[in-house]
Order: structure tokens, then C-alpha cells, then sequence
């Protein structure tokens, strides 16, 4: 079976999209009757904008080999300010370069995958499935255009209306689509009846990739951590995130004359440089660490290096829909969770004994569960280890990539189906996987 799969991010970014993405397809290829997998992506640009060091941003597709995964980087329109109409242009420029890739220097593959973000990716695979008469497997891990209204990023009007209308088409167009949690399926199913040909794959981790006993000693000097209670924020520093909760918190704790802590914000993102001019203003240096963007091969020793780990987006309901992939690294690193983020992934940790939860945006909170751990080290260890433990039994990132992987082969055989809903409480973790896809109609082809 050969497979293409259209993604706008991959390694060596470190986003959750370009991480999922190279471990499913790296995986796929072990397992049998698999005989290819082609990425179609960008240059590596995220989250700064600026082209990573190796790499070019060229009209001509580059070609190049990762982990046995044929990558082809087509040229994209690459923005390194934020802006809604550069974004816009960014994300269409992909559109075109992947098309035109996808038709001249791409033989036919068996069935097609697209991932959202971002959303013409998805329209992408769409479009792409169509000019080559190829099954299409659609992964939704981001409710767009909602999200870009929510916040704040555009107005709703005839721009958002056309994206809506785009979006039903692109659902209707797919032959199955995966979600990666059941708050992204109910709004789908919301909009468009699709239940006999969706389902539900997680995100997961690699437990042998996040390991607790990394050896994190040069990164704890390089950044000045030695002797203080570390609470890490690892991710974009971006509008959705409300990472104002650190800068307020580390005020109270320069109120009170506490030195024992710090914040470590790794990421870069629309909201960095005002950040950094925020706490120069504040003269927060000492209790707030920006690192800016590093390299993915570097979270495991930041986590390592972390007393406990702030999970944070916006008070805003659709965001109670969103599982962060952080997570679960962090709990395979057994680190606590400091969960400022409610809905489904709170549920988790909480199932998990592996965290606290916060009100999103309360700094006050923050600063009481920050006073609270520091205090009880105990405590704190213990929600770690629950952490590895339930991670590793639910969240395996080697069984979720078969699970996949038997969607897709059932879709490039013209099946009609489902995932079986389960709560992840309930994943045996004995490597099955088609037995777990519950038919709801069978048909000789696809929908086309």
C-alpha cells in the first residue's frame, strides 16, 4: 500500500501536527504490507517564521528521506510577522505548491490523508483526491474557522461564512475522517450527518522517547535553574494561550519576596517578543524564562529540568474541546500537571491522578498550587509516577499509529465505517487493531 500524506507541518518542527504526523507515518512503515508513505509539506518555518538552518524555501519540490518517510517540501509564501492576511496567503500558497507537487512528481498512491491544522490542507487532500481518483482519509485536529474567531484573530462575516460553507464541503468530500477527541467529532457531526464514517484516534507519546531520568544537568545551567521550584510552560506563546496567567503570577510571588521559583516558557509564537518586552518592563527576568523556540530533541531535558508543568489556554468554551499532545509527555516524563485548561483533557489528568486543576486565566490559583507544591514534594512525585503509568497503558503512541493505520487500509478498500467508541480508560493495549473498526456499511469502492 502506498500512501500520501498532505501535512503543512513535519519534522523537525516540534508542534503537535509536525510530531503526530512523523510518528504515525515512521511507524506505518513497519507494519506489513506498507510499501511507502510521501509527506507532501513546507520548509520547516514554525513557529518563527524563519526557514531552519539546511533548508530552502524553493519553487522546485526538494525531496528528502526521514526515518524510511519520502518528504517532498514545496514552496509556501513563509510569514515571519503575524497577520491575518499573511497567514491567509501562506496557508493557500500551500494549497497550490502541494497540488501542483502532488500531480507532477507524485506517483498515485492507494488513499490519501490530509491533516488539519491548518484548514486548506484538508481542502488540499480534497482537491487531491479528486485529480487522482484516490480515497481520502481526513484527520480534523482543530475546529476552524470557529477558533480564529474566538480569538479574536478575524470578525465573523461573509469571510468566515464562505470558510464555514468550505468546511461542511470538505467533510461531505472525505471518505472517513478522524478526530482526536470526541469534542472535534460532536462538532462535526453538528454541522454535517457523517456518523457512519467518522472516528476517533488520540494523541499519544513514545514512552522511550520521554524518559523521567533524562539527564537534564547542562540545560538547568545553560538557563540558570539550579535550586528553584521550575513550573515549565512548553508550547506556542500564542493569542489562544493566555500565558498573561505567568507574568501575573510571578508578580504575586515578587510581592511576597519569594526567589524559589521560576517559570521556564519554551516556544515562540505571535505573543514572544511582547512577552519579552513585558517582563523586561516588569523587571521579571529573575522569576520568568524565555528560551524562544528549541529544538524538539530538547523537551525531554526541559521536562526533566521541570518541577511541575503549566497546561494553559483562554477561558473560552470551545477550547474545552482540545486535548493538548502535551500531556501526555509530560506524564510520560512523570511531571505534574498544572491544568488551566478544562473540558476533555482535564478529564484526563484528573483520571490519571497526574495533575491539579486551575481555573484558566487565575493567576491567583497559579500562584496557590505553585506555593502548595513547593511544600509537598511528596505529593508532587507521586502525581508523576500516576502519570507514566496511566500515559503507557492508555496513550501509546505505537498502538494509536496502528489504529490509524487500520482506518486507513479499511478506506483504501472502499469500506463504509467506524471506529468503536471507547473511553480511554478501556484500551487493552494488546496491539489488535481491526477488530476494534465496527462496520456500519461495506461497498465494492469508494463514495466517488
Amino acid at each position: 500500500m502506498k500512501i500520501v500524506f498532505f501535512s503543512h507541518y513535519f519534522t523537525p518542527e516540534g508542534n503537535a501536527p509536525a510530531s503526530r504526523t512523523a510518528d504515525h507515518c515512521s511507524r506505518w512503515l513497519r507494519e506489513p504490507n506498507v510499501d511507502q508513505v510521501t509527506v507532501i509539506t513546507c520548509a520547516p518555518n514554525v513557529p518563527d517564521g524563519k526557514v531552519y538552518s539546511g533548508y530552502k524555501n524553493r519553487l522546485w519540490p526538494q525531496r528528502e528521506t526521514i526515518d524510511g518517510v519520502e518528504v517532498v517540501r514545496v514552496w509556501t509564501l513563509i510569514q515571519n510577522s503575524p497577520g491575518r492576511i499573511g497567514l491567509i496567503l501562506n496557508y493557500l500558497s500551500y494549497l497550490v505548491s502541494a497540488l501542483v507537487a502532488f500531480v507532477f512528481f507524485v506517483r498515485r498512491p492507494h488513499v490519501i490523508v490530509a491533516t488539519t491544522p491548518q484548514f486548506f490542507c484538508g481542502v488540499t487532500g480534497v482537491l487531491a483526491s479528486w485529480l487522482k481518483w484516490c480515497p481520502l482519509v481526513l484527520e480534523v485536529r482543530d475546529i476552524w474557522p470557529e477558533s480564529i474567531v474566538t480569538v479574536g484573530a478575524i470578525r465573523r462575516g461573509v469571510i468566515i461564512r464562505a470558510l464555514e460553507w468550505m468546511e461542511r464541503w470538505m467533510y461531505r468530500s472525505a471518505d472517513h475522517i478522524v478526530t482526536v477527541g470526541p469534542g472535534y467529532r460532536d462538532n462535526i457531526l453538528s454541522k454535517v450527518d457523517v456518523a457512519n464514517r467518522i472516528s476517533m484516534v488520540t494523541n499519544g507519546v513514545d514512552p522511550k522517547q520521554f524518559q523521567p531520568e533524562t539527564d537534564c544537568a547542562s540545560f538547568s545551567k545553560r538557563f540558570e535553574l539550579d535550586g528553584k521550584f521550575v513550573c515549565s510552560y512548553v508550547g506556542t506563546v500564542g493569542m489562544a494561550h493566555g500565558l498573561d496567567v505567568i507574568v501575573n503570577a510571578a508578580q504575586r510571588f515578587e510581592a511576597v519576596g519569594r526567589e524559589d521559583v521560576v517559570f521556564l516558557v519554551v516556544g515562540g509564537g505571535a505573543k514572544l517578543e511582547e512577552m519579552r518586552r513585558t517582563v523586561a518592563e516588569l523587571g521579571l527576568g529573575d522569576l520568568i524564562r524565555l528560551t524562544g523556540r528549541l529544538d524538539k530533541s530538547e523537551i525531554p531535558q526541559v521536562l526533566s529540568a521541570s518541577d511541575a508543568c503549566l497546561v494553559h489556554l483562554s477561558k473560552v468554551d470551545l477550547f474545552e474541546h482540545v486535548i493538548p499532545s502535551k500531556i501526555f509527555e509530560t506524564m510520560a516524563m512523570e511531571r505534574p500537571i498544572i491544568m488551566g485548561v478544562r473540558g476533555r483533557a482535564l478529564d484526563i489528568v484528573l483520571a490519571a491522578e497526574s495533575g491539579v486543576a486551575m481555573e484558566p486565566e487565575n493567576d491567583a490559583q497559579l500562584f496557590e498550587i505553585l506555593d502548595w507544591m513547593i511544600g509537598a514534594p511528596g505529593a508532587v512525585r507521586e502525581l508523576g509516577r500516576n502519570g507514566r503509568r496511566f500515559v503507557i497503558e492508555h496513550f501509546n503512541r505505537d498502538q494509536l499509529a496502528r489504529d490509524m493505520l487500520s482506518i486507513i487500509r479499511r478506506t483504501s478498500q472502499g469500506d463504509v465505517f467506524c471506529l468503536e467508541d471507547r473511553d480511554w480508560g478501556e484500551r487493552s493495549g494488546d496491539g489488535s487493531d481491526d477488530s476494534k473498526l465496527t462496520p456500519v456499511a461495506s461497498s465494492g469502492g469508494t463514495r466517488r
